[in-house]
């Protein structure tokens, strides 16, 4: 079967113009004989079976079929959104080009889940978005027009000052949630956009507002390609094209308006008041076998040749505009987007009173009551114990409530992933901009922990000691902190990195040195090397230098006779605390530094990581629940 050009191929094809606007090209893409498999129980499971199609410029595609019919999976093909470890025969080509895997630049890919920040209007997360997508060459006064542009687009004016809204903020609707996430895609006018399921979750006029919205954007020559779940029928009958799955299968492939026909012939005609998606499904679903005879005898997928002339193009004009226009040179320079980063999150931490500033409250009310127990200790023997818990104490329990931020970590997290999966910017980028911007809230809950710690306890006088103390307190918060982010970058439910964040906190806090001497830590596995890993010993000997060092203590007996000569706060701490002063307390808060370090690169490696082996882990968590399923199937039978 001939497919003959589109109109608007043929209006391409006489004017002889480009439809280029803003530096961007149209883009045709083409899918022929796409096979997908997997492995599953040691056995080889075919996902898609021979799927061919086409999506054209001004045109937005459905792509339809009952849960487990390929859906995802097709649009994850065509986006190059693929498992490493699922196999791929076939062609998908982009104006004529082969392409496996579509390059950064060249579509934009909005998920079925709405991943925004809560404190940013819709404004701000638009702006921030163009800081980090729209090339550095571009003044501000352009993008500040385009980002106008896009508002207007997805008709976001009226609450383009609302945030989006989170857990103590009310703010967008669903739909108007959906149409930012969209608004974030076609910022850098790219020409081709993969939706997953737009309308899931919104009511019926949300979803219609939503698919009006991307029916707009297609007339401006976009091609937009959605997976879409029994849409209601003014939803079905703005799309321009449908392509049908069922097992894998490909039931029907052409203009949406021609199904029903096809249908018909078929032997499954559409009663005229049933929604024609409705009918389709259930006719699939009612008798799967012989639809699918059906529908396959009727539709010779084969026989599929274009003759579109932007499919044939091979011209140079057309490559060199592809590769302009699609680079990721064209983004925003890495010192840009780390600077916006920077400031995106800044913003969000201090609008977000669960991020920092609650917890600085807690850390003020804990501080309050360490100093009240603590009040003004003197030089007496038994203010050793005193002194040395106190700081124990609050170390510990800064370092702890680093756990406190695992909900604001993970929600980081997912819009990392949205955003690195669409290609906005780099790992380094989001680690670099993570870390500066908490570093000013990390000294703030420092430095006023610190000030009432140390002032109402009545801890080693001098200013030096104070700000040694807050230093170190400063740098164990952070490399904390650090931490944290490393386990939220590999496990995304925060009761887990709940769990897994405080037990190895536990395991550092028992090697740190304060509940039993580091020289009397077993040596095989816990002295080395984990007493060595863990930043609570560098932390405790680097403050119990600043603290004990220069202080004396009264010397007593057990019948409370004072004895002569009194205690050097050296000589208690090597005593009690088998501190010997083999390192100063500056090399001690040099190794800490050194630790933030290590650990923002195990932060980095960790997300490094969890791009290598998340399709592997997710593909072997869906193939134990389907097993687990079909075991109780046949158990039951």
């Amino acid at each position: 079967m001939k497919l003959g050009m589109s109109p608007l191929s043929q209006t391409l094809c006489m004017d002889k113009t480009d439809t280029m606007k803003m530096g961007d090209v149209s883009a045709r893409l083409t899918w022929v004989d796409l096979w997908v498999t997997t492995k599953r129980s040691g056995s080889k499971q075919i996902i898609l079976q021979g799927i061919t199609g086409y999506a054209e410029p001004g045109s937005i595609s459905a792509i339809m079929g009952p849960s487990g019919s390929g859906k995802s999976t097709l649009l994850d093909t065509l986006a190059g959104r693929l498992a490493t470890n699922t196999a791929l025969t076939g062609q998908v080509r982009l104006n004529g080009h082969s392409k496996t895997t579509l390059s950064h630049g060249t579509a934009g890919y909005v998920t079925q889940t709405d991943v925004l920040i809560g404190t940013l209007t819709v404004k701000e997360t638009i702006d921030y978005s163009a800081c980090l997508r729209l090339p550095s060459y571009m003044t501000p006064s352009q993008k500040k027009a385009i980002v106008y542009s896009t508002i207007q687009e997805l008709g976001l004016h009226d609450c383009r000052n609302t945030p989006v809204g989170n857990w103590h903020t009310r703010g967008l609707s669903g739909g108007e949630k959906r149409r930012l996430s969209i608004a974030l895609e076609i910022l850098a006018r790219l020409r081709l956009l993969f939706l997953d399921e737009p309308t899931t979750g919104l009511d019926s006029a949300a979803a219609f507002f939503v698919i009006t919205t991307l029916r707009n954007l297609s007339r401006d020559g976009r091609t937009i390609i959605a997976s879409i779940h029994q849409p209601s029928g003014e939803v079905f009958e703005m799309f321009d094209s449908l392509t049908l799955l069922s097992g894998g299968k490909l039931m029907y492939f052409g203009h949406a308006y021609n199904a029903i026909e096809h249908f018909k012939a078929a032997g499954f005609p559409c009663p005229s008041l049933r929604n024609p998606s409705d009918h389709f499904l259930r006719a699939i679903n009612a008798d799967f076998d012989k639809m699918k005879s059906n529908l396959k005898g009727s539709f010779r997928t084969k026989d599929l040749e274009s003759v579109d002339p932007i499919d044939r193009t091979r011209t140079k004009q057309v490559t060199r505009i592809i590769s302009e226009a699609y680079q990721s040179s064209d983004q925003a320079s890495f010192f840009k987007q780390s600077l916006t980063l920077t400031r995106r999150s800044f913003v969000n931490m201090s609008r977000d009173f669960g991020y920092y500033w609650l917890r600085l409250v807690i850390y003020i009310i804990i501080s309050f009551c360490v100093g009240s127990v603590f009040f003004n200790l003197d030089n007496n023997f038994g203010d050793i114990l005193g002194r040395a818990g106190c700081i124990f104490f609050v170390s510990g329990f800064l370092t702890f409530m680093s756990i406190g931020g695992f909900p604001f970590f993970v929600e980081d997290m997912k819009v990392f992933n949205r955003e690195r999966q669409n290609g906005h910017y780099g790992v380094v980028a989001f680690v670099v901009g993570n870390t500066v911007s908490s570093i000013p809230f990390l000294f703030l809950i420092a430095l006023v922990s610190s000030v009432l710690v140390y002032y109402m306890a009545g801890l080693h006088s001098g200013l030096d000691h104070f700000a040694y103390f807050v230093i170190s307190l400063f740098a164990q918060v952070t490399i904390a902190e650090s931490l944290m982010m490393a386990i939220a970058s590999l496990v995304s439910n925060f009761l887990i990195c709940i769990v897994t964040g405080a037990a190895i906190q536990g395991v550092f806090m028992l090697l740190g040195g304060f509940f039993m001497r580091i020289d009397k830590i077993p040596k095989p596995l816990w002295r080395y090397p984990l007493s060595y890993i863990s930043f609570d010993m560098y932390a405790l000997q680097g403050i119990y230098l600043n603290e004990f060092t220069g202080l004396t203590f009264e010397n007593y007996v057990l019948d409370g006779k004072k004895i002569s000569p009194p205690i050097p706060g050296w000589y208690a701490i090597r005593e009690m605390y088998g501190i010997k002063g083999e390192f100063t307390k500056w090399q001690d808060i040099s190794v800490l530094f050194a630790m933030i370090l290590s650990y923002r690169i195990i932060f980095l490696l960790c997300i490094k990581l969890r791009e290598k082996l998340e399709p592997f882990v997710r593909l072997k968590f869906t193939q134990y629940r389907t097993d687990k399923k079909l075991s109780s199937k046949h158990s039951e039978l």
